[in-house]
Protein backbone atom coordinates (compact mmCIF):
# COMPACT_ATOMS: atom_id res chain seq x y z
CA UNK A 1 0.00 0.00 0.00
CA UNK A 2 0.92 3.09 -0.50
CA UNK A 3 0.78 4.90 2.99
CA UNK A 4 1.28 9.01 3.98
CA UNK A 5 1.72 10.22 7.22
CA UNK A 6 1.58 13.42 8.44
CA UNK A 7 2.93 14.86 11.54
CA UNK A 8 4.78 18.09 12.53
CA UNK A 9 7.85 15.68 14.37
CA UNK A 10 9.26 12.56 12.90
CA UNK A 11 12.84 11.22 13.28
CA UNK A 12 15.29 11.72 14.97
CA UNK A 13 13.37 13.79 16.61
CA UNK A 14 12.34 12.84 20.32
CA UNK A 15 8.94 14.84 20.56
CA UNK A 16 6.69 11.90 22.07
CA UNK A 17 4.64 12.33 18.84
CA UNK A 18 7.49 12.16 16.97
CA UNK A 19 8.94 8.50 18.04
CA UNK A 20 5.38 6.82 18.18
CA UNK A 21 4.99 7.83 14.34
CA UNK A 22 8.64 7.18 14.07
CA UNK A 23 7.69 3.48 15.30
CA UNK A 24 4.15 3.30 13.41
CA UNK A 25 6.65 4.32 9.75
CA UNK A 26 9.11 1.96 10.23
CA UNK A 27 7.00 -1.04 10.77
CA UNK A 28 4.67 -0.40 7.55
CA UNK A 29 7.88 0.23 5.62
CA UNK A 30 9.26 -3.50 7.02
CA UNK A 31 6.15 -5.32 5.52
CA UNK A 32 6.38 -3.95 1.91
CA UNK A 33 4.78 -0.75 2.51
CA UNK A 34 5.77 2.21 0.34
CA UNK A 35 5.65 4.85 2.95
CA UNK A 36 5.89 8.75 2.94
CA UNK A 37 5.98 11.27 6.03
CA UNK A 38 5.34 15.06 5.48
CA UNK A 39 6.62 16.82 8.74
CA UNK A 40 8.94 19.76 9.59
CA UNK A 41 12.20 20.56 9.23
CA UNK A 42 12.89 22.29 12.76
CA UNK A 43 13.39 20.33 15.71
CA UNK A 44 10.88 19.94 18.71
CA UNK A 45 13.45 19.97 21.57
CA UNK A 46 16.14 22.76 19.47
CA UNK A 47 14.16 24.91 17.44
CA UNK A 48 17.87 26.41 16.14
CA UNK A 49 18.51 22.47 14.90
CA UNK A 50 17.04 21.77 11.15
CA UNK A 51 16.90 18.32 9.26
CA UNK A 52 17.59 17.39 5.59
CA UNK A 53 14.37 18.81 3.31
CA UNK A 54 14.02 15.19 2.32
CA UNK A 55 15.91 11.93 3.20
CA UNK A 56 15.29 8.00 3.21
CA UNK A 57 15.54 6.38 6.19
CA UNK A 58 14.98 2.93 6.62
CA UNK A 59 12.89 2.82 3.45
CA UNK A 60 10.97 5.66 4.76
CA UNK A 61 10.86 8.95 2.00
CA UNK A 62 10.48 11.65 4.84
CA UNK A 63 9.97 15.47 3.24
CA UNK A 64 10.14 17.67 5.66
CA UNK A 65 8.70 21.50 5.24
CA UNK A 66 10.25 24.88 6.59
CA UNK A 67 8.33 26.60 8.95
CA UNK A 68 9.26 29.91 11.46
CA UNK A 69 9.81 29.38 15.28
CA UNK A 70 8.49 32.01 17.02
CA UNK A 71 8.82 30.44 20.38
CA UNK A 72 6.95 28.71 22.99
CA UNK A 73 6.75 32.64 25.10
CA UNK A 74 2.89 33.37 23.68
CA UNK A 75 -0.08 32.24 22.47
CA UNK A 76 0.41 34.30 19.25
CA UNK A 77 3.58 33.18 18.70
CA UNK A 78 3.01 29.44 18.96
CA UNK A 79 -0.25 30.30 16.82
CA UNK A 80 2.14 31.97 14.10
CA UNK A 81 4.68 28.85 14.32
CA UNK A 82 1.89 26.20 13.56
CA UNK A 83 0.41 28.70 10.85
CA UNK A 84 3.63 28.90 9.01
CA UNK A 85 3.92 24.69 9.51
CA UNK A 86 0.28 24.37 7.88
CA UNK A 87 0.69 26.13 5.24
CA UNK A 88 4.30 24.80 3.74
CA UNK A 89 2.40 21.43 4.32
CA UNK A 90 -0.72 22.49 2.75
CA UNK A 91 1.39 23.65 -0.22
CA UNK A 92 3.48 20.42 -0.04
CA UNK A 93 0.50 18.67 -0.45
CA UNK A 94 -1.17 20.10 -3.11
CA UNK A 95 1.48 18.45 -5.44
CA UNK A 96 1.19 15.00 -3.66
CA UNK A 97 -0.25 12.32 -5.78
CA UNK A 98 -2.86 10.04 -4.27
CA UNK A 99 -2.16 7.44 -1.28
CA UNK A 100 -4.24 4.30 -0.35
CA UNK A 101 -3.75 5.14 3.03
CA UNK A 102 -3.83 8.74 4.89
CA UNK A 103 -2.65 8.42 8.48
CA UNK A 104 -3.22 11.95 10.14
CA UNK A 105 -2.04 12.60 13.81
CA UNK A 106 -2.86 15.77 16.11
CA UNK A 107 0.30 17.70 15.98
CA UNK A 108 -0.50 20.55 15.37
CA UNK A 109 -4.03 20.49 15.63
CA UNK A 110 -5.21 20.97 12.79
CA UNK A 111 -3.47 18.46 10.49
CA UNK A 112 -6.12 16.84 10.37
CA UNK A 113 -8.34 18.93 8.62
CA UNK A 114 -5.30 19.40 6.01
CA UNK A 115 -5.21 15.84 5.53
CA UNK A 116 -9.44 15.43 5.32
CA UNK A 117 -8.98 17.79 2.63
CA UNK A 118 -6.40 16.00 0.75
CA UNK A 119 -8.67 12.90 1.07
CA UNK A 120 -11.88 14.62 -0.11
CA UNK A 121 -9.75 15.87 -2.92
CA UNK A 122 -7.59 13.21 -4.20
CA UNK A 123 -9.16 10.02 -2.57
CA UNK A 124 -7.90 7.10 -0.03
CA UNK A 125 -8.79 6.42 3.98
CA UNK A 126 -8.24 8.63 6.53
CA UNK A 127 -7.37 7.34 9.66
CA UNK A 128 -6.83 9.90 12.54
CA UNK A 129 -4.43 8.81 15.49
CA UNK A 130 -5.49 11.15 18.09
CA UNK A 131 -2.84 11.91 20.40
CA UNK A 132 -4.74 15.17 22.04
CA UNK A 133 -8.24 16.10 21.53
CA UNK A 134 -8.26 19.99 20.35
CA UNK A 135 -9.78 22.51 20.24
CA UNK A 136 -10.92 20.71 23.71
CA UNK A 137 -7.72 21.33 24.97
CA UNK A 138 -7.01 24.87 24.01
CA UNK A 139 -10.58 25.39 26.00
CA UNK A 140 -9.25 23.64 29.30
CA UNK A 141 -6.17 24.94 29.37
CA UNK A 142 -7.61 28.62 29.06
CA UNK A 143 -6.25 29.08 25.88
CA UNK A 144 -9.31 29.75 23.69
CA UNK A 145 -13.18 30.78 25.40
CA UNK A 146 -15.48 28.33 24.78
CA UNK A 147 -18.24 29.52 22.03
CA UNK A 148 -16.08 31.72 20.64
CA UNK A 149 -15.47 32.36 16.71
CA UNK A 150 -12.30 30.57 16.78
CA UNK A 151 -13.36 27.80 18.95
CA UNK A 152 -16.45 27.48 16.57
CA UNK A 153 -14.29 27.58 13.61
CA UNK A 154 -11.72 24.50 15.31
CA UNK A 155 -14.82 22.74 16.04
CA UNK A 156 -16.30 22.61 12.69
CA UNK A 157 -12.45 21.38 11.56
CA UNK A 158 -12.40 18.79 13.48
CA UNK A 159 -16.14 17.86 12.97
CA UNK A 160 -15.05 17.28 9.30
CA UNK A 161 -11.94 15.78 9.85
CA UNK A 162 -13.88 13.42 12.02
CA UNK A 163 -16.76 12.56 9.61
CA UNK A 164 -14.33 11.67 7.07
CA UNK A 165 -12.32 9.55 8.88
CA UNK A 166 -12.95 5.67 8.35
CA UNK A 167 -11.27 5.07 11.60
CA UNK A 168 -10.47 7.21 14.93
CA UNK A 169 -8.10 5.97 17.46
CA UNK A 170 -8.53 6.83 20.35
CA UNK A 171 -5.94 6.54 23.10
CA UNK A 172 -8.28 5.53 26.61
CA UNK A 173 -11.58 5.22 26.96
CA UNK A 174 -12.29 8.75 27.90
CA UNK A 175 -10.77 9.98 25.03
CA UNK A 176 -13.27 7.61 23.44
CA UNK A 177 -16.22 8.90 25.32
CA UNK A 178 -15.15 12.40 24.08
CA UNK A 179 -15.81 11.89 20.52
CA UNK A 180 -19.20 9.57 21.42
CA UNK A 181 -19.96 13.26 23.08
CA UNK A 182 -18.97 15.10 19.55
CA UNK A 183 -21.36 12.63 17.63
CA UNK A 184 -18.69 10.18 16.33
CA UNK A 185 -20.32 6.57 15.60
CA UNK A 186 -19.22 3.96 17.94
CA UNK A 187 -18.12 1.63 15.22
CA UNK A 188 -15.63 4.21 13.86
CA UNK A 189 -14.14 4.78 17.08
CA UNK A 190 -10.46 1.86 17.62
CA UNK A 191 -8.88 2.52 21.23
CA UNK A 192 -5.27 1.80 21.51
CA UNK A 193 -3.19 3.00 23.88
CA UNK A 194 0.55 4.29 22.86
CA UNK A 195 3.19 2.08 23.75
CA UNK A 196 6.51 1.95 25.52
CA UNK A 197 10.09 2.38 23.10
CA UNK A 198 10.95 -1.13 23.69
CA UNK A 199 14.39 -1.02 22.42
CA UNK A 200 15.67 2.44 24.00
CA UNK A 201 14.06 2.60 27.14
CA UNK A 202 15.02 -0.53 29.64
CA UNK A 203 16.35 -0.75 33.12
CA UNK A 204 20.05 0.46 32.67
CA UNK A 205 22.14 0.10 36.00
CA UNK A 206 25.32 1.21 34.07
CA UNK A 207 23.35 4.31 32.81
CA UNK A 208 21.62 5.10 35.92
CA UNK A 209 25.19 5.42 37.94
CA UNK A 210 26.80 7.74 34.65
CA UNK A 211 23.71 9.86 35.08
CA UNK A 212 23.59 10.39 37.71
CA UNK A 213 27.46 10.99 38.19
CA UNK A 214 27.42 13.40 35.41
CA UNK A 215 24.49 15.51 36.70
CA UNK A 216 25.49 15.37 40.29
CA UNK A 217 23.01 13.56 41.86
CA UNK A 218 25.01 10.58 43.68
CA UNK A 219 23.87 9.74 47.20
CA UNK A 220 21.06 11.48 46.64
CA UNK A 221 17.04 10.19 46.72
CA UNK A 222 16.04 11.40 42.91
CA UNK A 223 12.71 12.51 42.49
CA UNK A 224 12.15 12.86 38.72
CA UNK A 225 9.75 14.38 36.31
CA UNK A 226 10.66 13.30 32.88
CA UNK A 227 8.84 14.21 30.01
CA UNK A 228 6.61 17.50 28.84
CA UNK A 229 5.74 20.64 30.86
CA UNK A 230 2.45 21.82 30.16
CA UNK A 231 -0.32 23.12 31.54
CA UNK A 232 -1.68 20.07 31.25
CA UNK A 233 0.52 18.72 33.48
CA UNK A 234 0.35 21.37 36.00
CA UNK A 235 3.63 20.76 38.26
CA UNK A 236 2.33 23.21 41.35
CA UNK A 237 1.36 20.70 43.46
CA UNK A 238 4.56 19.02 42.92
CA UNK A 239 7.39 22.27 43.16
CA UNK A 240 5.55 23.06 46.57
CA UNK A 241 6.70 19.69 47.90
CA UNK A 242 9.97 20.70 46.49
CA UNK A 243 10.26 23.80 48.07
CA UNK A 244 9.01 22.61 51.87
CA UNK A 245 11.67 19.72 51.18
CA UNK A 246 14.95 22.24 50.53
CA UNK A 247 16.39 21.24 53.51
CA UNK A 248 16.73 17.54 52.98
CA UNK A 249 20.03 17.05 51.81
CA UNK A 250 19.66 13.66 50.63
CA UNK A 251 16.35 14.30 48.10
CA UNK A 252 16.26 15.95 45.03
CA UNK A 253 14.20 16.96 42.38
CA UNK A 254 15.30 16.22 39.11
CA UNK A 255 12.95 17.44 36.13
CA UNK A 256 13.99 16.43 31.95
CA UNK A 257 12.07 17.94 28.97
CA UNK A 258 10.86 20.75 27.67
CA UNK A 259 8.05 23.00 27.04
CA UNK A 260 5.98 26.00 27.97
CA UNK A 261 6.28 25.34 31.63
CA UNK A 262 9.68 24.31 31.68
CA UNK A 263 10.87 27.94 32.32
CA UNK A 264 8.25 27.63 35.48
CA UNK A 265 10.88 24.99 36.78
CA UNK A 266 14.09 26.65 36.09
CA UNK A 267 12.74 29.89 37.76
CA UNK A 268 11.62 28.39 41.29
CA UNK A 269 14.96 29.33 42.74
CA UNK A 270 14.73 25.67 44.46
CA UNK A 271 18.44 24.90 45.22
CA UNK A 272 17.00 20.81 45.47
CA UNK A 273 15.87 21.27 41.80
CA UNK A 274 17.70 20.27 38.67
CA UNK A 275 16.49 20.75 35.56
CA UNK A 276 17.82 19.48 32.04
CA UNK A 277 16.38 19.29 28.51
CA UNK A 278 14.79 15.96 26.72
CA UNK A 279 17.40 13.44 26.55
CA UNK A 280 18.69 11.98 23.18
CA UNK A 281 16.07 8.41 22.66
CA UNK A 282 19.96 6.35 22.79
CA UNK A 283 20.19 7.91 26.54
CA UNK A 284 16.16 7.80 27.66
CA UNK A 285 16.73 4.38 28.85
CA UNK A 286 19.74 5.74 31.59
CA UNK A 287 18.21 9.24 31.98
CA UNK A 288 15.00 7.32 33.14
CA UNK A 289 16.52 4.74 35.49
CA UNK A 290 18.16 7.27 37.75
CA UNK A 291 15.41 8.19 38.96
CA UNK A 292 14.11 6.49 42.87
CA UNK A 293 10.53 7.64 42.42
CA UNK A 294 9.14 9.15 39.17
CA UNK A 295 6.47 11.36 39.30
CA UNK A 296 3.38 11.20 36.30
CA UNK A 297 0.95 14.69 36.48
CA UNK A 298 -2.52 14.92 35.10
CA UNK A 299 -4.46 18.53 35.08
CA UNK A 300 -8.16 18.02 36.31
CA UNK A 301 -9.63 19.38 33.69
CA UNK A 302 -7.60 16.61 30.66
CA UNK A 303 -9.28 13.56 31.36
CA UNK A 304 -9.77 12.33 27.74
CA UNK A 305 -8.08 15.19 26.22
CA UNK A 306 -4.27 14.40 26.38
CA UNK A 307 -2.72 10.86 27.83
CA UNK A 308 0.66 11.21 29.64
CA UNK A 309 2.22 8.05 27.88
CA UNK A 310 5.18 8.40 30.38
CA UNK A 311 3.83 5.81 32.29
CA UNK A 312 4.24 3.14 30.41
CA UNK A 313 7.91 3.56 29.85
CA UNK A 314 8.31 4.14 34.50
CA UNK A 315 6.34 0.90 33.99
CA UNK A 316 8.52 -1.26 32.03
CA UNK A 317 11.74 0.03 34.48
CA UNK A 318 10.19 -1.05 37.60
CA UNK A 319 10.44 2.24 39.58
CA UNK A 320 8.39 3.63 41.81
CA UNK A 321 6.00 6.04 40.16
CA UNK A 322 4.16 8.98 42.27
CA UNK A 323 0.64 10.36 40.62
CA UNK A 324 -0.39 13.36 40.63
CA UNK A 325 -3.92 14.10 39.36
CA UNK A 326 -8.06 13.65 39.34
CA UNK A 327 -9.41 10.68 40.88
CA UNK A 328 -10.75 8.48 37.82
CA UNK A 329 -8.35 8.42 35.13
CA UNK A 330 -6.46 6.43 32.31
CA UNK A 331 -3.45 6.28 34.94
CA UNK A 332 -6.29 5.35 37.90
CA UNK A 333 -7.36 2.67 35.36
CA UNK A 334 -4.11 1.43 34.89
CA UNK A 335 -2.42 1.31 38.28
CA UNK A 336 -4.22 -1.31 40.17
CA UNK A 337 -5.88 -0.64 43.70
CA UNK A 338 -3.61 -3.56 45.36
CA UNK A 339 -0.14 -1.60 43.98
CA UNK A 340 -1.24 1.71 45.97
CA UNK A 341 1.23 2.35 48.90
CA UNK A 342 3.17 -0.64 47.84
CA UNK A 343 5.28 0.96 44.24
CA UNK A 344 2.43 3.81 43.68
CA UNK A 345 1.17 6.63 45.15
CA UNK A 346 -1.60 8.57 44.41
CA UNK A 347 -2.42 12.43 45.39
CA UNK A 348 -5.16 14.95 44.10
CA UNK A 349 -3.04 18.21 43.10
CA UNK A 350 -3.16 20.63 46.25
CA UNK A 351 -2.34 17.55 49.01
CA UNK A 352 1.22 19.07 49.29
CA UNK A 353 1.04 17.59 52.95
CA UNK A 354 0.50 14.17 51.66
CA UNK A 355 2.70 14.36 48.34
CA UNK A 356 5.88 15.84 50.91
CA UNK A 357 5.07 12.74 53.40
CA UNK A 358 5.26 9.95 50.72
CA UNK A 359 8.41 11.23 49.21
CA UNK A 360 9.87 11.73 52.28
CA UNK A 361 8.66 8.16 53.71
CA UNK A 362 10.39 6.66 50.19
CA UNK A 363 13.45 8.30 50.92
CA UNK A 364 14.14 6.38 53.97
CA UNK A 365 14.43 2.65 51.29
CA UNK A 366 16.63 2.40 48.80
CA UNK A 367 15.52 1.56 44.84
CA UNK A 368 13.12 -0.93 44.75
CA UNK A 369 12.28 -1.97 41.49
CA UNK A 370 8.40 -3.67 41.03
CA UNK A 371 8.44 -7.12 38.62
CA UNK A 372 4.50 -6.70 39.15
CA UNK A 373 5.09 -3.25 37.15
CA UNK A 374 7.14 -4.80 34.84
CA UNK A 375 4.86 -7.46 34.01
CA UNK A 376 1.85 -5.04 33.68
CA UNK A 377 3.96 -3.26 31.15
CA UNK A 378 4.10 -5.88 28.75
CA UNK A 379 0.77 -5.77 27.79
CA UNK A 380 1.68 -2.02 26.80
CA UNK A 381 4.98 -2.64 24.92
CA UNK A 382 5.77 -1.45 21.31
CA UNK A 383 5.96 -5.54 20.60
CA UNK A 384 2.19 -6.10 21.89
CA UNK A 385 0.27 -2.45 20.37
CA UNK A 386 2.31 -1.51 17.36
CA UNK A 387 1.19 -5.13 15.17
CA UNK A 388 -2.23 -3.59 16.03
CA UNK A 389 -1.83 -0.44 15.03
CA UNK A 390 -0.58 -1.32 11.63
CA UNK A 391 -3.73 -4.38 11.28
CA UNK A 392 -6.27 -1.12 12.07
CA UNK A 393 -4.47 0.34 8.93
CA UNK A 394 -4.81 -2.56 6.68
CA UNK A 395 -8.21 -3.87 7.87
CA UNK A 396 -10.19 -0.67 9.06
CA UNK A 397 -12.77 -1.38 11.29
CA UNK A 398 -12.60 -4.98 10.83
CA UNK A 399 -9.74 -6.21 12.93
CA UNK A 400 -10.25 -7.09 16.63
CA UNK A 401 -8.65 -5.43 19.76
CA UNK A 402 -10.09 -7.78 22.14
CA UNK A 403 -6.34 -8.26 23.19
CA UNK A 404 -5.54 -4.95 23.99
CA UNK A 405 -4.87 -4.90 27.87
CA UNK A 406 -8.12 -4.42 30.03
CA UNK A 407 -7.95 -1.04 30.88
CA UNK A 408 -8.27 0.37 27.37
CA UNK A 409 -12.00 0.27 27.17
CA UNK A 410 -12.67 -3.35 25.95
Amino acid sequence: MKILLLNQFFYPDVASTAQHATDLARRLARRGDEVTVVASQRSYANPRVRFAAEELWEGVRILRVPQTWMGKGSRWRRAADFASFMAACAWRLVWMPRFDVVVAMTTPPLISFLAALFVRLKGGALHLWLMDLNPDQAVAAGWLRAGSLVHRFLEACLHFSLQTAVQVIALDRFMRQRLLDKGVAPEKIQILPPWAHDDAVRYDEAGRRRFRQQHGLEGKFVVMYSGNHSPCHPLDTLLAAARRLQERQDIVFCFVGGGSEFVKVRRSGLRNVVSLPYQPLDQLGASLSAADLHVVVMGEPFVGIVHPCKIYNILRLGIPVLYIGPAEGHITDLIPPEAIGVWAHRFRHGDVEGVVACIAKCAESPLRRSAEAVRLAAGFSEAALAPKLVELLVRGSEVSLTEVPAYAGH
